[in-house]
């Protein structure tokens, strides 16, 4: 589980546009642990290079451990519109982070990407997901978080985008690149729901926050080293909360 030092006592936070007060303290003695070191991964090839010719919008849900580093990535890539931090996987209910934090909901933290296909090709996503953004090895955890919150999985409703995560994941277990198995689960047909205001943006408002600057800011440094191409300096933030 999150430390509740840094996660759950955030740091002060004024009012948000739509006018909510967030108020919360924020604590420097997490116990520090060393970044994980992003892996370079083959580019997607053949059944796994999707190219969604004639499309201006698309989504897909990456679920990929704390949903703040996963958003914060996904927000400095060109052609990513939107990246919303919420839950997938369980009911509307327990759609909170309360409920989702404690374990059992069935939901997993994710970030719903909306992205044009023209600037962005979802195999691109795909790459930077299994390189830079998480560890998909990883079963029903990610660096310091445990429980199955904050597994490893690809939502898509759409076909092609599920048939392409599995042709890539194929690809990535035959190049060998990982010492171990790919456990992130695809499917489909899953509601997403929002996460709270405050844990919107929460890379980019909290730069300081130990949680970030261990374990979420290296990925956004490595996703300008790897792929200069798609990283842009200023992060596209949340405008919208609305889900689907």
């Amino acid at each position: 589980m999150k430390i509740a030092t840094d996660k759950l006592v955030a740091g002060s936070i004024a009012a948000a546009v739509a006018g909510l007060l967030m108020l919360a303290v924020f604590s420097m003695d997490r116990p520090a642990m060393a970044a994980q070191a992003p892996i370079h991964v083959p580019a997607p090839t053949g059944a796994a290079d999707l190219h969604q010719a004639g499309v201006k919008q698309a989504r897909v849900v990456f679920a990929g451990g704390c949903f703040w580093g996963v958003q914060g990535v996904f927000q400095h890539i060109k052609g990513v519109d939107n990246a919303v931090s919420g839950y997938i996987g369980g009911t509307a209910a327990d759609a909170t982070y309360a409920r989702v934090s404690s374990g059992g909901s069935g939901h997993a933290e994710a970030v719903q990407v909306s992205y044009d296909p023209s600037q962005v090709s979802y195999g691109q996503l795909l790459q930077v997901f299994f390189s830079v953004v998480h560890d998909p090895t990883q079963l029903n955890r990610q660096g310091p978080d445990h429980g199955s919150q904050y597994r490893s999985a690809i939502y898509a409703d759409d076909a092609a985008q599920r048939d392409a995560a599995r042709a890539y994941i194929a690809q990535l277990q035959r190049s060998a690149v990982f010492v171990a198995p790919v456990v992130t689960r695809i499917e489909g047909g899953k509601v997403f729901h929002a996460a709270e205001g405050y844990h919107q943006n929460y890379l980019t408002l909290n730069p300081e926050s130990a949680y970030i600057r261990i374990n979420d800011l290296p990925k956004v440094a490595a996703l300008k080293q790897q792929y200069p191409t798609l990283y842009r300096e200023r992060p596209r933030l949340v405008m919208s909360l609305s889900a689907r």
